[in-house]
């Protein structure tokens, strides 16, 4: 499975990328206003601050509604840098878009899938990556879980090359659960990733480790 660090802050992507185990970057506006970046100019420059920073990935979304303006920003954002991953919303637009990148050779994340049948029109239309959102999923009392199984058996059946990224990740037990039901991706935020570390056992041994080691070395 590849980690994938859901945010737009600079700190955060390093702190994970110092783990040694993370493979790439998703972003959105949202995010990025979180961090105080607005501008058409400032937000472009950001990602390349975020590709200087990962080796993998990194998700650029369109703000674009129509055919015509998600080609024009997706192919500007192509160009940015070769780690671009241009990210295109699930709508009909969406899906003719993501037909016209693959054609051109430009990579996709295409987000805010809800259903396995926007999975499998992503996949057909030759998205590299398609994004449920598990979270908002289960805020709505759906279960976002399912939906990532169902895309996996669908994908299976029919040998589409895209790889399921599982996002909205609330917590550390989604990362689990994704990874034992075969998604390629999770992306989330460093808490969730940092979760995965933390174990009572594990200090209550290292603890003993230590304390027997100080017995023998005062």
């Amino acid at each position: 499975m590849k980690f994938f660090i859901d945010t737009a802050n600079l700190d955060q992507i390093r702190e994970a990328g110092e783990l040694g185990v993370l493979d790439g970057v998703t972003t959105n506006p949202s995010l990025m206003a979180k961090e105080g970046i607005t501008g058409k100019n400032n937000i472009l420059k950001h990602y390349v601050d975020i590709c200087n920073i990962v080796d993998g990935d990194v998700s650029a979304e369109v703000i674009g509604t129509t055919f015509d303006q998600m080609v024009r920003e997706g192919e500007e954002l192509a160009d940015l840098h070769d780690q671009i991953v241009v990210k295109v919303p699930m709508i009909r637009d969406g899906v003719k878009a993501l037909r016209y990148f693959t054609e051109k050779g430009i990579r996709t994340n295409c987000t805010l899938v809800f259903s396995p049948g926007q999975a499998l029109l992503a996949a057909k239309a030759g998205a590299t990556y398609v994004s449920p959102f598990i979270g908002r999923l289960d805020d709505v009392s759906s279960d976002g879980l399912n939906l990532i199984s169902e895309i996996r058996e669908i994908y299976d059946n029919y040998d589409f090359e895209t790889e399921i990224l599982a996002a909205s990740i609330r917590h550390t037990m989604h990362i689990i659960e994704c990874a034992k039901l075969g998604a390629d991706v999770m992306t989330g935020p460093l808490s969730s990733i940092e979760g995965l570390l933390k174990h009572p056992l594990t200090d209550i041994g290292l603890e003993k480790f230590l304390a027997d080691y100080r017995k023998g070395n005062p």
